[in-house]
């Protein structure tokens, strides 16, 4: 019986404390809360309000005496002058600003690793006109050896040249403008003044190989005549029998030739 009477009194305790809390519904308030944030600053929502003619006495001891021009100035940090909104407002131009700023130093980065790329000695094989001709036209000189220099040449020719001198001439010309195409290749410069030294390089090359290829043939020229002195003294040459007819025959032949 105890326990049903002590239950029961539990009970009426736990219901007097559930009616004793009850929710607020102030509109005054509400309307604060809304105002202050973000929503319309409402001359018709200041509650409580002035009343007809003005003569609500809550109006005047809330608004009316203590802050006569609260309600007339917005003060919600959202509005359109608001501190929110200037601040917002201020980091998104910040924000145009470092993008502007971030595409200016993008574009700088860009350029200077362009001129880089177009400077660096050590990206001028990549060069797209130092592989389609300079490359091509410059392997005689950085390929040079004593094999290819005297190649094609009759034994007799290549121990001329070398006893001559004329070998090591041409080889020590060919290893100088092998030093300087290697340090124009290597030497950071601009694109224009490395394909420049290329074209003065070339020409100097042609014209050495023009000077060995005359040497060569003087010296092929040099070995023919020796040889047929020496058959002219040792009297091994045949001489044709000689009339003046043959000369005849000639001067005919010359004449057909040229009509």
């Amino acid at each position: 019986m105890k326990k049903y009477i002590f239950l029961l009194a539990c009970l009426e305790l736990c219901c007097t404390a559930g009616r004793g809390q009850q929710k607020i519904n102030d509109e005054a308030l509400r309307y604060q809360e809304q105002r202050m944030v973000f929503q319309q600053w409402d001359q018709n929502k200041f509650k409580p309000s002035s009343g007809f003619l003005g003569l609500n006495p809550f109006y005047w001891l809330v608004w009316g005496f203590p802050y006569p021009n609260y309600h007339k100035t917005d003060l919600r940090p959202l509005r359109a002058n608001g501190p929110q909104t200037q601040r917002l407002a201020a980091v998104a131009t910040m924000q145009s600003v470092d993008d502007k700023h971030k595409l200016q130093s993008d574009t700088l980065r860009n350029t200077a690793l362009s001129q880089i790329a177009s400077q660096s000695g050590l990206l001028s094989d990549a060069d797209p006109l130092w592989l389609l001709y300079y490359k091509d036209q410059f392997g005689p000189v950085l390929n040079h050896s004593m094999q290819s220099i005297l190649a094609g040449l009759p034994v007799a020719v290549q121990q001329n040249l070398v006893s001559e001198g004329l070998y090591d001439w041409y080889r020590n010309e060919l290893d100088r403008l092998k030093e300087r195409l290697d340090g124009a290749r290597n030497s950071d410069m601009d694109r224009g003044s490395r394909i420049m030294t290329y074209y003065r390089l070339l020409h100097e090359f042609r014209t050495k190989s023009g000077i060995w290829a005359i040497r060569t043939a003087s010296a092929q020229a040099t070995l023919d005549m020796t040889a047929r002195q020496e058959k002219l003294k040792t009297g091994s040459t045949s001489l044709g029998a000689w009339k003046p007819q043959t000369d005849i025959e000639i001067a005919q032949k010359v004449l057909q030739h040229i009509r």
